[in-house]
């Protein structure tokens, strides 16, 4: 078995022979610069992740308390109701 040195060594020994020792610092600079994009991608992908969480988490407030306010509407509908029917009961 090959031992994670060895495969190290390996790859870059193949890498020089495809693409040559001129070429490997070129495509070192590349891949850390992909690298380094692919990490501001995640960074902002995250962010707006956590955003769009706020914006549903808001607007799931903001629906209970609608839902709130519409039963303490019901609930003062009913009181009234009440009031008329004993108003009417008492006559």
């Amino acid at each position: 078995m090959l031992g994670s040195t060895e495969i190290i060594v390996l790859v870059v020994v193949i890498g020089v022979l495809i693409f040559g020792a001129k070429k490997i610092p070129e495509l070192a600079k590349t891949f850390g610069k992909a690298k380094g994009e692919f990490e501001k991608g995640k960074i902002q992908g995250d962010k707006e992740l956590k955003d769009f969480k706020g914006e549903i988490d808001n607007a799931e407030k903001d629906n209970v308390t609608k839902d709130n306010a519409e039963k303490d509407n019901v609930t003062k509908d009913n009181a009234e109701k009440d009031n008329v029917t004993k108003e009417v009961k008492s006559d």
